[in-house]
């Protein structure tokens, strides 16, 4: 008996502390639609930073008031801070209990994506809120309008892809090109210097057949008879042969007076042979 009273108290104890957790719950969620009421009024009146502060306290209150994170990020978007505006949509969208919530959730984050020109993430996002709503229009209106810019943008970046690679092809052409080219004037600039070199060389030849020439003018022809030897100069001799040159040169002078002496002699000249 007193295990079953036991029993009894511990059950009665759990229901009491859940009933309890359950009605705090109810209270925080109280006060947070009651700041997101306030924070609504506050945006209406274009106070954006009161309203911003109202909408954070009401997510602090309650991770169950989902109207909170989704105004605030509805807040974000119409200011153009899209990034925030993504990220509180997000947090509506998981903690969101019912498809209606998820749908608008999903729809929005699509909308953020179509402004940042993510067109695949929006098609996505787009998807998720059908299935949560098949029947919004709008939401299927955005959905073929992302489809139809992701198609064209997938079609640019293809025709941009072929571009750049016909501009590398042209430019690999044009690389190889001036690499013949240079390799043809190269071939050309060797071929000048050994033409200049080979001219080189037959003026050269023709310069030395030129010289040997003009030394064989100056040379006497093989056969004719070569000219006397040049006398030497008198400073050239030796004491020895200048004295040998000067007597003969007397004697010479001797004989020529002795034939002056004896043509003045009168008279029949003496033979000194005798007649036959």
């Amino acid at each position: 008996m007193k295990h079953f009273l036991s029993h009894v108290f511990l059950v009665l104890g759990m229901f009491s502390f859940a009933q309890e957790e359950k009605q705090i719950d109810e209270n925080a969620l109280n006060e947070s639609k009651n700041l997101t009421w306030e924070a609504n009024k506050e945006l209406s009146e274009n106070d954006f930073i009161t309203a911003e502060v109202d909408y954070r306290k009401a997510i602090s209150k309650s991770d169950k008031n989902v109207a909170a994170p989704y105004n605030l990020g509805n807040a974000y978007y119409n200011k153009e801070t899209y990034s925030e505006a993504f990220g509180r949509f997000k947090q509506a969208g998981e903690v969101a209990e019912n498809k209606p919530d998820k749908h608008r959730a999903y729809h929005n984050m699509g909308n953020v994506f179509m402004k940042r020109k993510e067109y695949q993430k929006a098609v996505e996002a787009y998807k998720e809120a059908l299935r949560n709503d098949p029947t919004d229009e709008e939401t299927r209106y955005n959905l073929a309008l992302a489809k139809e810019l992701l198609k064209k943008e997938q079609e640019q970046n293809d025709q941009n892809q072929d571009n750049k690679d016909q501009q590398d092809q042209n430019q690999d052409n044009k690389d190889e090109g001036d690499d013949k080219e240079k390799n043809k004037d190269q071939e050309q600039k060797d071929q000048d210097d050994k033409g200049d070199e080979g001219d080189e060389k037959k003026e050269d030849n023709k310069e030395g057949d030129g010289e040997n020439k003009e030394e064989q003018k100056k040379q006497p022809d093989q056969g004719d008879k070569p000219e006397e030897q040049q006398q030497p100069r008198p400073s050239q001799l030796s004491k020895q042969q200048v004295q040998n040159l000067l007597e003969a040169m007397q004697n010479e002078e001797k004989k020529v007076q002795e034939k002056i002496d004896a043509k003045k002699v009168k008279g029949a000249k003496v033979k000194n042979e005798k007649d036959w």
